[in-house]
């Protein structure tokens, strides 16, 4: 059973959340796989963040993501609450304009304000696909970790140098290589393997 279809959308609230949540898996498919990864916010907003785009652009090109298929939008920041139905009328465009096969986006028990807005509006857009919730166990209150990709080493090396091309969140731990190396050996040992990213259980349809 593979978890990807001919065409494959990645949801994330800010640049680095899919990589941080599926870059290994990216690397994985996206050569059998159309993919499309789509991060609501640019960070333009805070002065702080104003290379993240160029740095997001580059770390998804080291996962195979050319840049024709990573769509930044202008969503503000911790207030996606405030812009649900945009969000929704977002993803319905996505879903008419792209129609996935299947859809990865933040965990139901994320707690982040932006994340649960994110999964809340895309269950509601997407809730007739298959949908995976990924892990980001710094924001999860518990996570039904119930699928499981098998992964290599040289997949999981990947996404570490993805997520190395974030200068502008070198300080952040859940980023670094050390981390990304040690979730991916807990969620292998669960399944008898050497690397794996874990996903949440959403919607899976038999076709």
């Amino acid at each position: 059973m593979q978890f990807f279809g001919k065409r494959t959308l990645f949801l994330g609230a800010h640049p680095d959340d899919i990589e941080l949540g599926c870059g290994a898996l990216i690397h994985h498919i996206q050569s059998v796989s159309e993919l499309k990864c789509v991060t609501l916010s640019d960070n333009q907003k805070n002065p702080q963040l104003k290379n993240v785009v160029t740095e997001h652009l580059k770390s998804m090109s080291i996962l195979g993501v050319p840049k024709e298929n990573v769509i930044l939008g202008e969503f503000t920041t911790r207030i996606f609450h405030d812009s649900r139905q945009e969000i929704l009328e977002y993803f319905l465009k996505l879903r008419r304009d792209f129609n996935p096969d299947i859809i990865f986006v933040h965990s139901k028990q994320d707690i982040h304000q932006d994340h649960n807005t994110i999964y809340n509006e895309g269950v509601r857009a997407f809730k007739h696909f298959n949908m995976l919730g990924y892990e980001m166990p710094w924001n999860n209150f518990g996570f039904k970790s119930y699928v499981f990709v098998n992964l290599t080493r040289e997949q999981i090396v990947k996404k570490m140098q993805a997520l190395e091309i974030y200068k502008s969140q070198a300080n952040r731990p859940y980023s670094s290589s050390e981390f990304v190396e040690s979730l991916a050996k807990v969620r292998a040992i669960q399944i008898g393997r050497e690397y794996a990213e874990s996903f949440e259980l959403i919607r899976f349809i038999q076709l």
